[in-house]
């Protein structure tokens, strides 16, 4: 049994990170200010004798040197994420990405915690490559497009981790995350599969930004869970960085197609700009496919859920939750 402090726990990860912990039979600590995280996704655990929750930041440091202490594992979840929030706040980006995973690096190099950072598949930048390897170099847009801000910190993120693997010994794992999807996501902040879902069901037509051909890969966020466990699991790694996520590629429209066979035929597309939804700064990037060939080697296994499946166990919650709503 580990004693272990998740960052963020009350996101959409970090609350089946949470459960999962639990399940194992692990003691969690959760901080989380509830920004973007939803104490909603701890409500069935909230009485379970071996979790603990802080609400608050980690932004303050005092809250993260009071409560590192005693763990075995941190797992760093908490980050500004979204196309959306990106775009609307890079400041806030820049400020909750950054300082943060330095103080708790820095804490759990004097504490000897394993760590896992929590990163993205938008520290690839724009890499025109039709799959992304670990190892690929890291082609990000100017610095007057906001949406960089994201993938630049966490690839800072990155560089600090590896830093105090290589200085302290500090034994890091790093997981870039593709899209990662499933029931209790929201569409909050820019994420495609629950705004998809919740217009559906409302009879609405299914908002697509630009010609919908832009590729992505969506995994179910069990699937991650059960990678981010096995990788902190592990005694010894061959590396330190892995993708995290489904390798099977599909347009937006093709994804906006199989929610509206799912759940309304008669439903249609509505296609706009980017400039209507984010403004005129904003710059997208067409194809984001992960090698997943490390993950697999490393694990055995990797996410391999159909999307068909996960869209429909996705529809069958944001149903009930829309019905209960009423």
């Amino acid at each position: 049994m580990s004693r272990c402090l998740v960052t963020g726990g009350a996101g959409f990860i970090g609350g089946y990170l949470v459960e999962y912990l639990l399940s194992q039979g692990h003691e969690v600590t959760v901080i989380d200010n509830l920004s973007t995280g939803r104490s909603s996704n701890l409500d069935a655990l909230s009485d379970h004798k071996n979790l603990t929750i802080r609400v608050g930041s980690i932004t303050d440091p005092a809250l993260l040197a009071e409560v590192m202490p005693g763990h075995d594992q941190v797992y760093h979840l908490a980050a500004a994420v979204g196309v959306k929030l990106v775009a609307d706040d890079p400041v806030r980006t820049i400020e909750t990405n950054i300082y943060p995973t330095e103080l708790l690096l820095r804490l759990a190099a004097q504490g000897g915690q394993k760590f896992f950072l929590a990163s993205t598949s938008e520290a690839y930048g724009k890499n025109e490559k039709d799959s992304w390897v670990e190892e690929d170099d890291l082609h990000f847009g100017p610095t007057s497009k906001p949406r960089w801000a994201y993938g630049c910190s966490k690839a800072i993120d990155e560089f600090l981790a590896l830093a105090y693997h290589q200085k302290y010994g500090l034994p890091v794992v790093i997981g870039r995350f593709f899209n990662v999807v499933g029931p209790r996501q929201v569409g909050n902040y820019g994420m495609v599969i629950p705004r998809f879902v919740e217009a559906a069901l409302r009879g609405e037509k299914l908002t697509v930004y630009d010609d919908g051909e832009q590729v992505r890969c969506f995994a179910h966020v069990s699937e991650v869970v059960r990678c981010i466990t096995g990788l902190m699991e592990k005694d010894e790694l061959p590396h330190r960085l892995f993708n995290i996520g489904s390798d099977t590629p599909i347009s937006i429209r093709g994804l906006a197609e199989q929610v509206i066979e799912q759940v309304d035929p008669s439903l249609e597309i509505e296609y706009i700009a980017y400039k209507d939804a984010y403004g005129h700064d904003f710059e997208d990037v067409r194809r984001r496919v992960p090698d997943t060939s490390r993950l697999e080697q490393t694990l055995g296994f990797k996410p391999t859920m159909p999307l068909k499946e996960i869209l429909a166990e996705t529809i069958e919650w944001k149903r009930k939750e829309l019905a209960e709503s009423k």
